[in-house]
C-alpha cells in the first residue's frame, strides 16, 4: 500500500476545480495551508507529527501520520504539486524516563534509569538497538515504512546535540520572562515554584532535572541551578544538548527552529497547543496550522496510553487485518472518538471494501469525498472481494474450517473460477479470517438451544430450503427465510410492511438463527451465508440444532 505515493497523479484542471471545493476533510485542512503558503511565501511547506517513545507505537501515533499524509496530498493536489513539501516524523526521545511502561520486559532493570532520557535508557527487549528510545523508533519505523510513507525521521537527541535548536534556544533564552508570563498562569503554585521552560541534563548523572533557574546570562548562552542533591550552583549552556526544553516550549521550539508549517494534535492538547502556540510567537515565528482531532479509547472507554499498554498496536490490527483497512479506520470521523478495540476490525474491513467497489462508479466529485482516494493518494485498485469478510468468519464458523484450502473449497463452490491463485486479495482475507476466527471468534462462541417456537420455525425454514431449485441464489434464500418467519407473531415488525401487505420481519428471527446456529450474537446478511456455505450444508446444521448437538 502506498500511503503517500511517490509517483504522484496528474492534476488535471478537472481535479484542481474539485478538490477547491470538495468537503472532504483533508482538502478542508489543505486550503488553510494554501491560504498560509500564499500569505508567507515560503518555500518547502513542512508537515510535522511528533511522538514520545516512552512506550510501543500504538495506532493513535500511526493514525497521526496517516491523516497528514493524507492533508500533504490534499495540499500537492491543489497547489498541482508545484510546492515542495516534507513530512517529518519527531521523536522526543530526548525526554526523561518518567516511568516504567507496564507492557515492557526487564522492568526492575529499567529503575535504574528512571529521569534519564529514553535514548540513554538500555534497551529491554535485546541488545539489537543502543537504547529503549532507539527500539521504540525502530518499531515505528518499520511500521511506517511498511504502510509506504513518504517521510523523514527525526530524533530529538540528535538534533539537540547537532545544534539544529541552539538559535531558536538561545532567543528562548533572552525571551525568557515572556516565556514564563505564558506558562506559569497555567500551572499550580508548587510546580510554578520550580518551572523553568529549560530542563538541564546533569553532568554526572545523566538525569533530565526540573528545577528552577537560580541564574541566566543570555550573552553567555548559560543558566544555573542548584544540584538538587549537593545544592552546589551548576552552570550550563543552553545549546549543544546540554539542556532540552519542557514539553510546551519544546514543541514551540520546533515549530520555530524547523519552520513547521502543519500539526495536528489530539483533543486533550487543545490548552496545550494553545500555550505553544503563545511562545512561538514570543520567538517571532508563526505558529503552525493543524486541527484537534478525538483520542482513540479502549473497550472500556479509557484513553488508550503507551505506558499502559491498553489500546491496540499496530501489530495487533494488522495480525488480522490489512493495512488499508486500518487507514481507512484513521480517515473516517477524525473529530469523533472511537473506540480502538479487536471488535472493531471486521467492520473496518468490509468497509473499506465497499468504498472500493463503489470507486469506480462514482462521479469525480464523490470519488474525491471517498476514503479510498485518500487512502490510495487518488489511485486506489481495481480489485475487490467476491466476499465480505465478516461473511468469511460466519463460515469459518459454521464449517469448522481450520485451515485456508477447506475455506477456499466453500469460496471455489460459490464462484466458480476464483481460486487463492485468481483473487491473492481474497486469499489475503481469508488468512486474515481464519486467524481474526481462532484467536476472537471462536472463544466466544456460545449456542443456545432453541425454544418450541424457534424449533418450529427451524423446521419450516429447513423444508422451505429443501423446497429450494437447484442452484437458488441469494434473494431467493431469503425470500425463503423471510416467509419463514412473517406469520409468527413474536418475528413480525409492525413497522415494517411485507409484499402482502402484512407487517415485515424482525430482526429478532435472524439474532435467533446466529444465535442456535452459528453460535454467535450477529453476522451478515443470512441469504447470502447460505449460499455461500451451501443448502444442504445449513440444512444439516438445523438438524443438529434440533437435535441438541450445538447446544452442548
Amino acid at each position: 500500500m502506498a500511503a503517500d505515493r511517490h509517483d504522484f497523479l496528474t492534476v488535471t484542471d478537472a481535479l484542481a476545480a474539485e478538490a477547491e471545493t470538495s468537503s472532504a476533510w483533508p482538502f478542508e485542512e489543505a486550503r488553510k495551508l494554501v491560504a498560509r503558503h500564499a500569505e508567507t511565501g515560503s518555500g518547502t511547506v513542512l508537515f510535522e507529527t511528533g511522538y514520545g517513545p516512552s512506550g510501543l507505537p500504538h495506532i493513535g501515533t500511526f493514525g497521526e501520520v496517516a491523516r497528514t499524509s493524507m492533508v500533504r496530498t490534499a495540499f500537492r493536489v491543489l497547489t498541482a504539486d508545484k510546492v515542495p513539501t516534507r513530512l517529518l516524523c519527531f521523536s522526543d526521545d530526548l525526554d526523561g524516563l518518567r516511568k516504567v511502561p507496564d507492557n515492557v520486559p526487564n522492568r526492575d532493570m529499567m529503575l535504574a534509569y528512571l529521569g534519564k532520557p529514553l535514548s540513554r535508557v538500555p534497551d529491554p527487549f535485546s541488545n539489537e538497538h543502543p537504547s529503549f528510545g532507539a527500539a521504540n523508533n525502530a518499531r515505528l519505523r518499520a511500521f511506517l515504512d511498511r504502510f509506504g510513507f513518504d517521510y523523514e525521521f527525526a530524533s530529538a537527541t540528535d538534533y539537540y546535540a547537532q545544534g539544529r535548536f541552539d538559535a531558536t534556544l538561545l532567543t528562548m533564552l533572552r525571551c525568557y520572562d515572556e516565556v514564563m508570563e505564558i506558562i506559569l498562569p497555567s500551572l499550580g503554585p508548587d510546580r510554578r515554584a520550580t518551572y523553568s521552560p529549560f530542563l538541564p541534563i546533569h553532568p554526572r548523572t545523566g538525569i533530565v532535572l526540573q528545577v528552577p533557574m537560580i541564574d541566566r546570562d543570555p550573552e553567555r548562552g548559560m543558566i544555573a541551578y542548584a544540584d538538587p542533591d549537593t545544592g552546589e550552583r551548576i552552570e550550563t549552556l543552553v545549546t549543544g544538548g546540554a539542556v532540552k526544553c519542557q514539553w510546551k516550549a519544546d514543541w514551540a521550539l520546533r515549530w520555530t527552529a524547523l519552520g513547521v508549517d502543519y500539526e495536528m494534535a489530539g483533543k486533550d492538547l487543545i490548552d496545550s497547543v494553545t500555550l505553544s502556540s503563545k511562545i512561538c510567537r514570543a520567538l517571532g515565528a508563526r505558529p503552525p496550522e493543524g486541527f484537534n482531532y478525538e483520542l482513540f479509547l479502549d473497550e472500556k472507554g479509557q484513553k488508550i496510553s503507551k505506558s499502559k499498554g491498553n489500546g491496540l498496536t499496530i501489530e495487533d490490527w494488522l495480525a488480522y487485518a490489512s493495512p488499508e483497512s486500518l487507514s481507512f479506520y484513521m480517515f473516517q470521523k477524525p473529530r469523533a472518538a472511537k473506540r480502538l478495540h479487536f471488535d472493531v476490525i471486521p467492520k473496518a474491513v468490509d468497509e473499506y471494501y465497499t468504498f472500493l467497489a463503489a470507486f469506480g462508479r462514482q462521479t469525480l466529485a464523490q470519488q474525491m469525498q471517498n476514503p479510498v482516494w485518500h487512502i490510495h493518494s487518488g489511485a486506489p485498485p481495481s480489485e475487490g472481494i467476491a466476499i465480505p469478510f465478516a461473511m468469511l468468519l460466519n463460515l469459518v464458523s459454521a464449517s469448522n474450517a481450520g485451515d485456508a484450502g477447506t475455506l477456499w473449497g466453500y469460496i471455489t463452490r460459490y464462484a466458480p473460477g476464483t481460486t487463492a491463485e485468481t483473487a491473492p486479495e481474497l486469499d489475503r482475507l481469508v488468512g486474515y479470517a481464519l486467524r481474526y476466527f481462532r484467536d476472537f471468534v471462536e472463544p466466544a462462541k456460545v449456542f443456545r438451544a432453541p425454544d418450541e417456537v424457534e424449533r418450529a420455525a427451524l423446521a419450516d425454514l429447513d423444508e422451505k430450503l429443501a423446497s429450494l431449485p437447484e442452484g437458488a441464489g441469494s434473494e431467493a434464500i431469503q425470500d425463503a427465510i423471510l416467509d419463514v418467519a412473517r406469520p409468527i407473531e413474536r418475528y413480525q415488525d409492525l413497522k415494517k410492511t411485507g409484499p402482502n401487505g402484512g407487517p415485515g420481519v424482525s430482526g429478532v428471527w435472524f439474532q435467533a438463527l446466529y444465535q442456535t446456529l452459528i453460535g454467535q450474537e450477529r453476522g451478515p446478511r443470512f441469504g447470502s451465508f447460505v449460499e455461500l456455505y451451501g443448502i444442504a450444508e445449513t440444512r444439516a446444521l438445523i438438524a443438529a440444532a434440533l437435535e441438541g448437538r450445538l447446544a452442548t
